[in-house]
């Protein structure tokens, strides 16, 4: 997991309950079909990167859970990645806020990884690096039905956003009755810090 140098350094008294993480891909920053990858795609909205110093500054750790697949299949390399995400740390440190890290899988569906969501896997990184003895009560938000997946899996409280795939996910109505769904991750936190 890539960790944010200037954020706290992770302690065992860290509260599961005050984590959010975050999908990337259509939460923060426009998805794409054809894979986002490069910086030049890499289009964040300026309301999720807001939301995101909001949450930080009201003393939330927020982390991010991306599948990034088109590593697996040629399509852009971890510089081209990390690139991206180095980006993603300045834009939210200029806005006042602080990214706790960002977990990403490489690997592509064929590849037998414990990490590439629906699996949990990188939301129990997340859980590593921040030293949490538990994943329960804190949140996930995504927009993809299997980002609801790990999240259920892992014990986290899901979140939809109708960002990206998020509408025609809901349309589906797959995941939990009781899964709050928002417009934007700005919505969800107005609705949060209320």
């Amino acid at each position: 997991m890539t960790q944010n140098p200037d954020a706290p350094p992770p302690h065992s008294s860290a509260c599961p309950d005050r984590l959010i993480v975050l999908d990337r891909d259509g939460v923060i920053n426009h998805d794409s079909d054809a894979y986002v990858k490069s910086l030049a795609e890499f289009i964040p909205y300026p309301s999720a990167i807001a939301a995101i110093a909001r949450l930080s500054r009201a003393g939330y750790a927020v982390a991010i859970a991306t599948n990034q697949s088109g590593i697996a299949r040629g399509y852009f390399n971890d510089a081209a990645l990390e690139q991206m995400h180095a980006h993603l740390t300045e834009l939210v440190e200029n806005a006042g806020g602080q990214l706790s890290g960002i977990a990403y899988c490489p690997h592509g569906p064929e590849d037998g990884c414990d990490c590439r969501k629906p699996l949990p896997g990188l939301l129990y990184q997340i859980q590593d690096a921040l030293a949490l003895p538990t994943l329960s009560g804190s949140w996930m938000v995504g927009d993809s039905l299997r980002d609801l997946q790990a999240s259920e899996t892992a014990g986290c409280r899901s979140v939809l956003v109708r960002t990206g795939k998020g509408s025609r996910t809901e349309e589906k109505r797959q995941y939990a009755e009781d899964t709050p769904v928002f417009d934007d991750l700005a919505a969800f936190a107005d609705w949060l810090l209320a």
